[in-house]
């Protein structure tokens, strides 16, 4: 009689999709890939503390945008989806996915609790034949430094033989419809050769493209890569932005002709400020490894430098505007238009409207703002709510900022309105280009 090793009853269980699947997080990540798991044939346990989404699952209701409730609903209704706060379920799981948040500390450093926190609580629950995989961008050496010893060697269980463990950075970008969890490819990367090939059929058996490395490593270095590309270009077009100012120069013009160019060009766009879950945070993991190993991530900390004190410059430029028009800062009325991190999501993370709306509050503006996505914004000290007629609110403010370039908006309606505008994103295009009532970044 033949036996089947491990490797082999799992690899089996997950191309006949018999695997039962556990999704730590249910945030942006959790909720869209534990769906498409459902949708793909498994029985997927969504594990999270907050009790608020745990309840909506159980409602059949999403509360991510990118997941509409239409595909949440049939899938709680089969039972093919569930949410729960309780690890326990994961103990029935032959496969988990960490999708958990990895903030930086105010310090610039990783701040891993939510890994360890959940690594803790699953750690009790491990099996043989269970394949663990990390989502949660973080530093290389993660996977095999920090969660290795805690779900494999504490356990007695080895790595490649009875368990297998990788890492696969998640590749979400909110409110994008083109590339999405299913197509987008997916990288990952295992302690073990064997945990790559696990780890693999275990997406390839929900998702369109699966791109296996070598290591956890470089799947973990891949991810930061990715991050830090954007980051440092981000920092040079910013970088762009304030040199064109002093040379009097249209940065959008230049960049629109440089884009031209059929190779050799990538065209990025300055702005207030770095958003998001990835692009401000991510590359820090990187400096703060390298640092450890006495090297400095130059062109990560130049970049991080030039993103951070953009906020700071479109004060600046607001000052100067309402100084043009004989205002002080202090005591104007400014509107801000925009208060999440992009066009047309609900993402507040890491948005640059947090410091603008702050900055302009310590110079003393009264400052209100409008999104049509993000009825409140509460940061420390303060908390305000979207204004419900734009276009009162713009007529009688002294000076609107557009922060956040989203579709929606009537920009000519908005330009007729406003007495002046500072224009941080080009939204305004060639409306009113030429007048003195409009400045651009």
């Amino acid at each position: 009689m033949n036996h089947l090793t491990t490797k082999e009853t799992l690899l089996k269980k997950l191309q006949d999709k018999t695997a039962k699947v556990a999704v730590i997080g249910m945030g942006y990540v959790g909720l869209p890939l534990a769906t498409i798991l459902a949708e793909a044939g498994f029985e997927v346990t969504g594990i999270d503390p907050d009790q608020r989404k745990i309840e909506a699952l159980s409602r059949g209701e999403s509360y991510i945008p990118d997941i509409p409730t239409g595909r949440v609903a049939p899938l709680v209704e089969s039972g093919r989806l569930r949410g729960t706060s309780d690890y326990a379920a994961a103990g029935e799981a032959d496969a988990v996915s960490i999708c958990v948040p990895t903030p930086l500390r105010k310090t610039k450093d990783p701040d891993l609790s939510y890994i360890l926190s959940s690594v803790e609580d699953l750690a009790s629950y491990i099996h043989p034949g269970m394949v663990i995989i990390l989502e949660s961008t973080t530093y290389p050496g993660t996977t095999r430094e920090l969660l290795l010893p805690k779900l494999v060697d504490a356990q007695g269980l080895e790595v490649g033989e009875d368990i297998f463990l990788a890492f696969s950075p998640e590749r979400v970008d909110p409110g994008r419809e083109d590339w999405t969890t299913e197509n987008t490819p997916k990288v990952v990367g295992g302690v073990t050769e064997a945990c790559t090939e696990v780890a693999s059929a275990f997406y390839e058996a929900a998702l369109d493209t699966v791109i296996p490395v070598s290591s956890a490593e470089v799947a973990e270095m891949a991810k930061l890569m990715e991050n830090t590309f954007r980051m440092v270009n981000i920092g040079l077009v910013n970088e762009m932005a304030l040199m064109c100012d002093k040379l009097g120069v249209d940065v959008w013009e230049v960049i629109d002709a440089a884009a031209t160019k059929p190779f050799g060009f990538m065209k990025f766009t300055p702005g207030p400020g770095l958003g998001g879950h990835c692009i401000p945070l991510d590359p820090h993991y990187l400096s703060w490894k390298l640092r450890s190993l006495q090297y400095t991530a130059r062109f990560i900390e130049l970049a991080s430098q030039i993103n951070a004190d953009m906020p700071r410059y479109v004060i600046q430029k607001v000052q100067d505007a309402l100084n043009e028009h004989g205002k002080p800062l202090g005591g104007s009325k400014v509107l801000v238009l925009g208060a999440a991190y992009k066009p047309d999501i609900d993402d507040l993370r890491e948005s640059p409207a947090i410091d603008v709306i702050g900055l302009l509050m310590e110079k003393g503006a009264e400052v209100s703002y409008h999104d049509p996505y993000i009825p409140e914004v509460a940061h420390d000290s303060w908390k305000l709510q979207s204004v419900p007629d734009l276009g009162g609110e713009a007529a009688g403010a002294d000076c609107v900022v557009i922060v956040t370039n989203h579709s929606d908006y009537d920009y000519v309606s908005i330009f007729e309105a406003a007495k002046l505008i500072v224009d941080t994103r080009n939204a305004l295009g060639k409306v009113g280009l030429g007048n003195d009532k409009v400045v651009r970044l």
